[in-house]
């Protein structure tokens, strides 16, 4: 029979002092442990008020499932594994896209666990070591490459996984990825109206997908706008701030300078920025800077007269956590793919 409003039982017998368990719920609200349990798990027979009854006080004592019990029971860690090169950028995906995956997961029984890599290690081993100890249910992967070897062995595996960023290597998967054709694109246009005419794009490293998408739109916007490209520098967005710097100044003090730069990532927009002012110039006079920023203005605060595109990390995270929560539940993954981008408000032309 289906249980509208669970009765009120006896009170259980007091449990013991420690961490809150079932038990603790079941002493406050005066109702059966089984009951309390699937309240817990959104029963049908459960009624709706003792849910919320059982739900509030859990959420008042910080009650948490006891994981290797759920393992047990489900099979499931309930557990998001997001392996994170340790040197990302702090400005750019590492605190955003967190707080994006954490805030999506947190009305959900997952939460994120952080599997850290560094560019002198190899990016496959956080992933096979999630695989075969079976730590998460489901992975969040950034800084695709075209053939991807991550990506095949998790495809391989058959584990739900998601990335930040697409691949070139005849495999759906689930993304979320950014437009950054349509942003270097759109930055060589922007620099085009204030009268720049050698400019120089401050990409990422080859080897990754993202850096040949960017690649496409600056090519597309020289040739669009009649420009001239000047030649791809040495250094990367992945370079230290201050090796950027020095070469960017070392750029600018040279006789057939670029006059205008399209910066790949926040942190070389202010370096890039930097290196410009020790060679003696002034943004917005001698030089202009269009670089990419995550939703907050750190870059405008920093100098106001760097010319931003916005790149929303936050939504990135939030999208990839309902991918790959949708992935763990089935979905295909062509049904999980989008790119994103807002195009910048239109600057005024240069008198």
């Amino acid at each position: 029979m289906s249980e509208i409003d669970a009765p009120t039982k006896p009170a259980p017998q007091r449990p013991p002092e420690g961490r809150p368990t079932l038990k603790t719920i079941a002493f406050m609200t005066g109702l059966g442990v089984t009951t309390v349990s699937r309240a817990l798990k959104d029963a049908p027979d459960i009624g709706e008020a003792t849910k919320k009854r059982v739900r509030l006080v859990a959420d008042q004592i910080g009650y948490r499932p006891n994981r290797a019990g759920v393992r047990l029971r489900t099979g499931k860690t309930n557990v998001i594994s997001l392996v994170l090169n340790t040197e990302e950028q702090i400005m750019g995906l590492t605190s955003s896209m967190i707080q994006g995956i954490s805030d999506e997961l947190a009305g959900t029984p997952y939460h994120l666990v952080v599997t850290p890599y560094t560019h002198a290690g190899d990016p496959m081993d956080p992933v096979r070591y999630v695989v075969e100890t079976g730590s998460a249910d489901g992975i969040v992967l950034s800084r695709t490459e075209p053939e991807d070897p991550r990506v095949r062995y998790l495809h391989e595996k058959n584990m739900p996984f998601v990335t930040h960023g697409r691949t070139e290597m005849g495999i759906e998967h689930a993304y979320h990825d950014y437009d950054n054709a349509a942003f270097a694109r759109d930055a060589v246009a922007m620099l085009a109206r204030l009268g720049r005419s050698r400019i120089l794009l401050l990409g990422p490293p080859t080897n990754l997908t993202y850096a040949r998408h960017m690649m496409e739109g600056f090519e597309e916007g020289i040739l669009e706008n009649d420009l001239r490209p000047f030649p791809t520098p040495s250094f990367t967005i992945d370079d230290d701030i201050q090796a950027i710097a020095d070469g960017v100044r070392k750029l600018m003090q040279s006789e057939r300078r670029p006059d205008g730069i399209v910066c790949g990532a926040g942190s070389a927009g202010i370096a890039a920025a930097i290196g410009a002012e020790q060679a003696g110039l002034t943004l917005g006079n001698e030089v202009d800077i269009v670089t990419k920023q995550s939703s907050f203005d750190m870059l405008t605060w920093f100098r106001p007269g760097i010319l931003v595109i916005s790149e929303d990390f936050k939504l990135a995270g939030r999208d990839l956590a309902r991918k790959v929560l949708s992935r763990i539940e089935g979905t295909p993954a062509t049904d999980l793919q989008t790119l994103a981008y807002t195009p910048p408000a239109r600057e005024p032309e240069t008198a």
